[in-house]
């Protein structure tokens, strides 16, 4: 076994919880479905925590050359999963199976309540980015640090100004697919 693939099996149990969780909540909002207050952007931003998720992995696999792995670069790259678990479990809504309201299964109240720590967990992810891409794949630090700061910024925002999560998620949809365009 490869130092890349005994790193690379702890990131995915981790992240492969993520999507588990995130696909469960999926499937439970699914067997509700006559009783959700549907919003897009709550989708949008599940789908754009799904990306991310994807996109981890398969960038992942860019490392495997990399061969002086540091204790340091294993907890961060352990971290960074955690943190987009963190914004899978909170993306979407879930079912409480409280019989007298069906009040959290609102997909807008839970985005700009809740979901708000889903962004924040996303934020997390960002800021450790950069350092991978600068000390592991060369990426020039200042071009490496205005993509890391655009989505920083849509985070906090989103974080701190819940009231533009709908604008905020289209917007960091955008920035996703940039993402996703400029890795895969």
């Amino acid at each position: 076994m490869t130092q890349h693939e005994y790193v690379f099996v702890t990131i995915s149990i981790i992240l492969g919880l993520a999507m588990t969780r995130l696909l469960s909540s999926v499937a439970a909002l699914i067997r509700a479905h006559d009783r959700i207050l549907f919003h897009w952007a709550t989708s949008l931003w599940a789908l754009c925590v799904m990306i991310f998720i994807l996109q981890m992995w398969w960038v992942g696999w860019s490392l495997h050359d990399f061969t002086d792995w540091t204790i340091l670069e294993f907890f961060l790259l352990v971290l960074a999963a955690i943190f987009l678990y963190g914004s899978a479990e909170l993306a979407l809504p879930v079912e409480d199976y409280d019989i007298a309201s069906d009040a959290e299964l609102d997909f807008l109240a839970h985005s700009t309540s809740l979901g708000r720590v889903s962004a924040a967990s996303m934020l997390g992810y960002l800021l450790i980015g950069p350092y991978f891409n600068i000390m592991l794949f060369d990426t020039p630090a200042l071009a490496s640090m205005i993509a890391a700061g655009i989505g920083v910024i849509l985070m906090l925002m989103m974080t701190l100004r819940p009231g533009w999560f709908r604008q905020l998620a289209v917007a960091f949809a955008l920035y996703a697919a940039a993402v996703l365009f400029f890795t895969a």
